[in-house]
């Protein structure tokens, strides 16, 4: 890896291309969210070798209920598994792991699952593991608006005092940082829903390799693409320099 610019302190992925990877291999579209979730242990262990604080992982989004019945089973049966298999390594590793959206779709032992492990890692400050599970990015700027709408129905906020860090602090991700790095594999070069709000001043990153193929090598290459550019937030190239001198 490269020297040059600061380690991206959150990081945000699109998992994209498992399907594809299983098709390629004439396998079940399932065997590819199992070879998924084996490349998401490597990168969650990876960002805990580099120093990253915050990892945003987009696991299912609020539009995957259209796939046929049998995958979203499928894809039900691995999160209850994974979080059974895998919260022992993430309380060792002191990662805290957070669900953010809608929880209520999901079938009731499956909530449970996700709010014992909530509850088991809540106190580990190694790194922060957020899992967007239907999530979709709409769906949270539309949470946050109706959150303030009732406090203003209610008499206790006016009009005049929604900004922008009142409407962050109603969103799924408040209490963290904004993604520095947005990922997504699998070729396609748009953000599908993901982070509207919280992505943007983030880098993208766009990779034709698919979710399973995604290791620590390729999270270092975006990585170091990262780190060569500049990141201005409005200001001009010598405006950044100076501050930074």
């Amino acid at each position: 890896m490269k020297s040059e610019g600061a380690i991206p302190a959150h990081i945000a992925i699109v998992m994209d291309g498992n399907g594809r990877w299983a098709v390629k291999r004439r396998r079940p579209r399932t065997f590819g969210h199992q070879a998924g979730l084996k490349a998401l242990r490597k990168i969650i262990e990876h960002c805990g070798r580099l120093g990253v604080s915050e990892l945003t992982v987009f696991a299912f989004s609020s539009e995957n209920w259209n796939r046929p019945k049998t995958e979203i089973n499928r894809l039900m049966d691995l999160f209850m598994r994974a979080l059974d298999r895998e919260i022992d390594e993430l309380q060792a590793n002191e990662v805290r792991l957070r669900f953010v959206g809608d929880l209520s779709a999901f079938v009731p032992e499956l909530q449970e699952s996700v709010e014992r492990a909530e509850r088991r890692t809540r106190a580990n400050k190694r790194m922060t593991l957020n899992v967007a599970a239907n999530y979709g990015g709409r769906w949270d700027i539309v949470n946050a608006a109706r959150r303030i709408g009732e406090r203003v129905a209610a008499g206790h906020l006016s009009p005049e005092q929604i900004d922008e860090a009142l409407l962050a602090s109603q969103l799924a991700l408040a209490g963290g940082r904004d993604p520095d790095l947005l990922i997504r594999t699998g070729g396609e070069m748009r953000i599908s829903n993901f982070l509207l709000w919280q992505s943007a001043y983030s880098e993208l990153y766009f990779t034709p390799l698919l979710w399973p193929d995604f290791g620590p090598e390729a999270l270092d290459e975006a990585i170091d693409a990262y780190r060569a550019r500049e990141r201005r937030f409005g200001r001009t190239s010598e405006q950044v320099r100076t501050k930074s001198a």
